[in-house]
Order: C-alpha cells, then structure tokens, then sequence
C-alpha cells in the first residue's frame, strides 16, 4: 500500500457516497456477519480496494462486492490473504491496521 494509496482509501471513505452506500448495506443485512451469523461491524469489499479500482464505482459501491462481517471474520479474511496481520494489531470497523498495545 503507498501513500497515494492511503490518501485516496481515506479520502473514499469519508465519502457521502461510501458512507451512504455502506450504511444502507449493513442495513439490509441487518447487521450481520455474513460469514458466521454474529453481530456484523464492518462493511468488506470482497474485491479489495486499490489505486487501481479506487475510482471506480462499480467495485467501491457495487453491493455485489461487499459484505458484512464481524472483526473476527474481517481480519481473517486478511490474514488469509496477506500472508498475516503483524502480531498485536488488528483491523478496525473502518478497515484500518491498529496497533493494540499491551
């Protein structure tokens, strides 16, 4: 991930549009994690975002590229496919890398 990546992913997703398009998925789902049936937090592109698709509408807001999923389910959906999420840290509801201290 570059820089320019990380100023366009936060720029996106402040956006009227994703937060429009994501309030209104989460709700059709009722909340749910799609995956397990737990309480969903997280709405997940299943084509992830990158500079590459960022602009484009069809894979940012297409309600057939997300998913609603728990915290658990999110980072092992990264875990999976980043060859791991660095120890003491997590994926945030807004699909931020944290660090969670001791």
């Amino acid at each position: 991930m570059t820089l320019e990546h990380t100023a366009l992913a936060k720029k996106f997703y402040k956006s009227k549009a994703w937060k429009k398009t994501r309030d209104a998925y989460f709700k059709s789902q009722h909340g749910l994690c799609e995956r397990c049936g737990e309480a969903g937090l997280i709405v997940h592109h299943k084509v992830w975002i990158d500079i590459d698709n960022i602009n484009n509408p069809d894979v940012t807001l297409d309600w057939n590229n997300l998913e609603v999923v728990c915290v658990k389910c999110h980072n092992q959906e990264h875990f999976k496919k980043n060859d791991g999420v660095p120890e003491g840290c997590m994926f945030d509801e807004d699909g931020n890398l944290i660090y969670l201290g001791e």
